[in-house]
């Protein structure tokens, strides 16, 4: 009888700034190919609420990118999008913040998180609704901001000002300034549209684990810009659960939501809060965004599971896709390999989650430059080397016979 093929699901995420998780998967297909000629792929692309997210769920529910100019995260304007999804019930879109307000949008000369915005996001809510959406949902990631969503909610109509009555300005390095909130010019469709927000439940506003401590740092803040964020972000937390979220209240018997230390509060800098004050509901992104990938089924059907992401480290077991994937495909017994542009400190954490073995793919030391022009070029010879290696191994003994 002849053995089967191979089956291998490569579900990566994407390369942040640099390749789409569709081309990376495209990427590591090609290193396999050139030492499994006949294998069996089966190419997942998945996102985390991120960059690519609008599209990808536009592709894969049939629907399509709708362009908007909105305001960008340093406040000049940026080309940015919505998509608009296909299907039966309420019109739905997607609001991407990464598109108006991802750090990629933010020179590397500015970025200064204490000034940077979300007041595109709002702008992108209120062309959804003026589209017609009834359903909205914002992905969040890779955010380049730490303003916790008072950008977004100026958008929106709400006013936050000074002990003087002067409008704040942008950025969450003025939210230790803010005295009051009046809902009172919201847009009056947020109370009829549902606003949901696919967030990493990992990332809370404040305490010892709030977003400004765990990723002002890496958007240019400064030890002391650090503290002062997250005192603005504490700020901010009691002054909307005064004003602004009573408005929203949840439905009689219901718990209010803990604007401080809830599930995807600091998600994308805060911005869960600030969505979550004018009625949004957190939801863990993986619950939404990989409804209807049937991915569990998938990679249980895989002989070996490939997975990648930009940078493995200790930030990856909290909810990053490589450690969702690992830990699904460790369910159905699969064993799984991640491929990453960088390790760093923590990665081996990952192993505890079902990652069997994890390797970089920069063949030498490089500029940042180059490792990202050429990083499609490294993915699939990554992934070339790998299977080679598991060759040598193992001998890839044929696998069982396909059923009679």
């Amino acid at each position: 009888m002849t053995p089967r093929p191979h089956r291998i699901a490569i579900a990566p995420s994407g390369f942040k700034e640099s390749l789409s998780a569709a081309r990376v998967a495209e990427a590591i297909a090609t290193g396999v190919r050139r030492v499994i000629p006949d294998a069996d792929l089966d190419l997942i692309p998945l996102v985390d609420g991120g960059e690519g997210t609008a599209e990808a769920l536009a592709l894969a529910g049939g629907g399509r990118l709708v362009p908007v100019t909105a305001t960008g995260p340093v406040g000049d304007p940026v080309a940015s999008h919505f998509a608009l999804l296909g299907g039966p019930g309420p019109l739905t879109a997607v609001v991407e913040m990464a598109a108006v307000a991802g750090l990629a949008l933010v020179p590397p000369d500015r970025r200064h998180p204490g000034a940077t915005t979300t007041y595109g996001v709002g702008e992108l809510i209120r062309a959804a609704l003026d589209a017609g959406a009834r359903r909205i949902l914002v992905g969040c990631g890779d955010s380049g901001t730490s303003d916790g969503g008072a950008g977004a909610l100026q958008a929106l109509g709400a006013r936050l000002t000074d002990r003087h009555g002067r409008e704040l300005r942008p950025g969450g390095g003025a939210l230790h300034e803010l005295e009051h909130i009046d809902p009172s010019g919201l847009d009056p469709r947020l109370t009829d549209a549902e606003l949901l927000v696919a967030c990493n439940p990992y990332n809370v506003l404040c305490g010892k684990r709030g977003v400004a401590r765990v990723f002002g740092p890496q958007k240019g803040a400064t030890p002391a810009e650090v503290e002062l964020l997250s005192a603005g972000l504490e700020r901010l937390a009691a002054v909307l659960t005064r004003d602004l979220a009573p408005a929203f209240a949840p439905a009689s018997g219901a718990t209010a939501l803990d604007l401080r230390t809830a599930p995807g509060t600091g998600a994308s800098g805060g911005l869960g809060a600030g969505l979550a004050s004018v009625g949004a509901r957190l939801l863990p992104r993986y619950d939404v965004l990989l409804d209807g990938l049937d991915l569990d089924a998938r990679l249980a059907r895989a002989d070996f599971v490939i997975t990648a992401e930009g940078a493995l480290d200790h930030q990856t077991v909290r909810g990053k896709i490589p450690a969702e994937v690992a830990r699904r495909a460790q369910a159905a017994g699969v064993p799984v390999l991640v491929l990453a542009g960088t390790i760093g400190p923590g990665a081996q954490d990952v192993r505890a989650v079902g990652v069997d073995a994890y390797s970089a793919i920069l063949p030498a030391p490089m500029t940042l430059v180059e490792a990202i022009g050429r990083s499609g070029e490294f993915l699939a010879d990554a992934s070339e080397r790998a299977m080679r290696i598991m060759a040598l191994g193992t001998r890839l003994a044929p696998v069982a016979p396909l059923a009679a």
